[in-house]
C-alpha cells in the first residue's frame, strides 16, 4: 500500500515563505507534484517534476514556487516564496507511476496565508 506522508503547512502572512514536503512509500514514481483546492473549487495543478528533473508549473506560481525532488529519498519538495491571500488552499501531494498506470493521492496539508 502505497502512502505519501505530507508536511510542512500552516499559516503565514502575505509575502512570507513556506515550504511543504512529501515523502512516498514504495519504489520511484515518474512524476510527483503538488495540487491544491479551495472549497468548492476543482484541485489544481500547482507544480510537477519527472524523476529526471523536468518540471511544469501554473502560470500563477511561476517566479514564485519551486518544486524539486531527492529520488534517494523519494521525497517532493514545494518551496513557496511571496505568498499571496490567493495561494491559501489544501495543498495535495500527488505521485504517478505509468506501468501499470497509477495514482496517489495524500490526505492534504493546509496552507493559509492571511492578508
Amino acid at each position: 500500500q502505497v502512502q505519501l506522508a505530507e508536511s510542512g503547512g500552516g499559516l503565514v502572512q502575505a509575502g512570507g515563505s513556506l515550504r511543504l514536503s512529501c515523502t512516498a512509500s514504495g519504489s520511484i514514481f515518474n512524476i510527483m507534484g503538488w495540487h491544491r483546492q479551495v472549497p468548492g473549487k476543482q484541485r489544481e495543478l500547482v507544480a510537477t517534476i519527472t524523476n529526471g528533473g523536468s518540471t511544469n508549473y501554473a502560470d500563477s506560481v511561476k517566479g514564485r514556487f519551486t518544486i524539486s525532488r531527492d529520488n534517494a529519498k523519494n521525497t517532493v519538495y514545494l518551496q513557496m516564496h511571496s505568498l499571496k491571500p490567493d495561494d491559501t488552499a489544501v495543498y495535495y501531494c500527488n505521485a504517478v507511476r505509468w506501468f501499470p498506470m497509477t495514482n496517489y493521492w495524500g490526505q492534504g496539508t493546509q496552507v493559509t496565508v492571511s492578508s
